[in-house]
């Protein structure tokens, strides 16, 4: 499925390199994300085999699933934010979230109702009729001060750093959140948001649904066949319009879904360290990848897969050659938060249509 939203990247609530941090000065680093749970995957404008028709998405697939039990905020609290800052927090009657992630873990927890805001990698449905904090990706101060916010969760990602402080200059209570990188983030960020809401109970119940929903997308990984090799995935950064075209490695943040989907990431395996590098011909050679892992708005921002395989050394690839595309809505992708189990589980049926997943 996707969403008409328009976003930004793989930086946890769409942020450019170099922007500004919640309480840091430094430039951004690794590319990471919520992307930003509710999602299609599809190769080839749709799926990784060409020939297959586009998997249908169900009606509640852009949905937040609350979880069934009410949440009793216990308050006020004191916790911890990343930044090192001890942020007392009074009430929750108006929140707002400054990722796309926060907002799912927030609405996920059961106190949707009391988020007034958000940014615009928020993209399931719950959250579509929300006022919009955001300007090209950066928060405006003016626009969450104007909602008279009660609580404000950001991540060491948002910026800019000028727009951090002149909330919490405003008396504003604000908790930053450590970005996710990795599957092993999921419970520390549920943890996290649930202490600073006042419902701990609830968040160990959203961790234990969420966790046990992940072991069971990664049971699903076929056993090896004999003979048959991990297949290799290049995950792509693309923003055609603005003639950007990265190649993720390590730290990325897209390997340890990979790995969680029996797949081996490309860059990673090729040498790459850092979290991207531009695309060449020789970078992608050396990763030969058999299937490309990109965002959906990526991937329309190229031309799809047709404009896709243009850009040098794709082509070549053994994933160009068969135009093998998987292409996930971006803010969803790396959010590694209460749905990324469903990215996982779509992730695999993709990767291994040979082993009935598709069907």
């Amino acid at each position: 499925m996707r969403f008409s939203q328009d976003f930004a990247p793989p930086g946890q609530a769409g942020r450019r390199p170099g922007r500004g941090r919640a309480g840091a000065r430094r430039p951004l680093g690794a590319l990471t994300a919520a992307l930003a749970l509710a999602l299609v995957l599809t190769g080839c404008g749709g799926n990784t085999d060409t020939k297959a028709p586009a998997a249908a998405a169900g009606t509640t697939a852009d949905r937040i699933e609350p979880l069934a039990t009410t949440p009793k905020p216990r308050l006020p609290v004191t916790v911890k934010s990343a930044d090192g800052a001890e942020v007392t927090v009074a009430s929750t009657d108006r929140i707002v979230p400054l990722t796309g992630g926060l907002s799912e873990i927030v609405f996920t927890l059961g106190l949707g109702k009391q988020v007034v805001a958000r940014d615009i990698t928020a993209t399931f449905q719950q959250a579509a009729k929300l006022p919009v904090v955001t300007r090209a990706h950066d928060v405006s101060a003016e626009s969450v001060l104007s909602l008279k916010p009660t609580l404000v969760l950001a991540e060491s990602t948002t910026g800019p750093a000028e727009a951090i402080d002149q909330i919490r200059d405003a008396g504003i209570p604000l908790v930053v959140v450590a970005p996710a990188k990795q599957l092993s983030d999921v419970g520390r960020r549920i943890d996290t948001v649930a202490a600073a809401l006042g419902v701990p109970d609830s968040g160990t119940e959203l961790k234990s649904r969420t966790e046990s929903r992940i072991d069971a997308a990664q049971k699903s990984v076929p056993a090896p066949a004999d003979g048959r090799k991990k297949p290799r995935v290049a995950f792509l950064y693309l923003r055609g319009s603005a003639s950007v075209y990265l190649l993720g490695g390590r730290e990325s943040g897209a390997s340890s879904l990979l790995e969680a989907a029996g797949a081996v990431d490309a860059g990673k395996a090729s040498g790459l360290k850092k979290d991207f590098t531009a695309i060449t011909s020789e970078a992608l050679a050396k990763a030969a990848p058999d299937a490309i892992l990109v965002m959906s708005k990526g991937l329309e921002s190229v031309g799809g897969v047709d404009g896709l395989v243009k850009i040098p050394g794709v082509a070549e690839t053994p994933a160009g050659m068969d135009r093998r595309i998987v292409s996930v809505d971006d803010g969803v992708l790396l959010n590694y938060g209460p749905r990324t189990d469903r990215v996982l589980s779509e992730l695999i049926a993709r990767l291994y249509p040979e082993d009935g997943a598709e069907k």
